[in-house]
């Protein structure tokens, strides 16, 4: 049995240590980001949606990971300056994680086990990888990198009754 998403410890980007279910929202995405990916300007659509809904209750967490390409190569005070500057993210983003391999973080382990990828595959495949979850933290769908935000719309407001 997969572990329950909203008992495992996550990192903030702060060094915060807390319990994912801290995090959840009614409808909650989860992505792995990266700064220096060809999907980075994906920020703008994800932190339009976080915006656009947030106050129906959906929280976006952005994962910043390395594991694609050495495409995340900085530090969590980088990543979060750059998230800032660059595409004014709100949005809770999290300390740098591995979500393939040995490593990956537990987080991205139940996630892949609750939603496996084309034919079956757990790996994530390339930074910005989308997984969608409910207001119990179980997971909806998943959407490949290629899944523009806006794309999932319609998604979220069918789990927020928007």
């Amino acid at each position: 049995m997969t572990q329950d998403l909203r008992t495992i410890s996550v990192k903030t980007i702060d060094g915060q240590t807390s319990p994912l279910g801290d995090h959840l929202g009614k409808a909650t995405l989860i992505v792995n980001v990266a700064s220096k990916c060809g999907f980075t300007p994906q920020y703008k659509g994800l932190e339009a949606l976080y915006r656009q809904f947030k106050d129906q209750g959906l929280v976006v967490l952005g994962f910043p990971c390395d594991q694609f390409g050495h495409q995340e190569p900085g530090d969590e005070a980088e990543i979060r300056n750059f998230c800032s500057l660059s595409y004014d993210v709100t949005f809770p983003m999290f300390a740098k994680i591995d979500v393939n391999g040995p490593q990956a973080h537990p987080v991205y382990q139940a996630l892949k086990k609750a939603a496996p990828g084309i034919l079956g595959t757990e790996s994530i495949k390339w930074n910005f990888t989308k997984f969608l979850l409910d207001a119990n933290g179980s997971v909806v769908d998943r959407y490949a990198p290629t899944a523009k935000p806006e794309s999932l719309e319609g998604d979220i407001r069918k789990i927020l009754g928007a």
